[in-house]
């Protein structure tokens, strides 16, 4: 017989590649703020060095800094999960894809940690 679902019934969430799904679109919806909010800065360069020496100055904060390590951790996160769906989509990885995931987020995380570290050293 059918089972009816409730609406807020979530368990189909509890699932690596669901929440590797998730976190690769809200991972890419962040990237696309990033690159408007890119496009706008260097749009700046249109009125003038000075007002863009000015959000420059500013975007050289400590505060900035650390924001760029974040944007690092989602840009690694985005495109090793990227990887990992080709894998799985065009390789027939779906029997491995937890795997795949962790042993791909492992490499990600190292880098993270290592571009961090070079980000945070270059603070003023």
């Amino acid at each position: 017989m059918y089972k009816r679902t409730k609406i807020y019934d979530l368990s189909y969430h509890n699932f690596i590649g669901s929440w590797a799904w998730i976190l690769h679109r809200l991972s890419g919806l962040a990237l696309i703020f990033y690159i408007t909010l890119h496009i706008w800065v260097i749009n700046t360069l249109t009125q003038g060095p000075e007002k863009f020496d000015t959000i420059m100055n500013f975007l050289n904060s400590p505060l900035f800094k650390y924001l760029e390590v974040g944007l690092w951790g989602i840009i690694l996160f985005h495109a090793f999960n990227g990887v990992r769906i080709i894998i799985v989509d065009f390789f027939k990885g779906s029997f491995a894809q937890k795997k795949i995931f962790f042993l791909l987020i492992a490499i990600a995380f190292i880098m993270w940690a290592t571009g961090s570290y070079i980000i945070i050293t270059h603070i003023n």
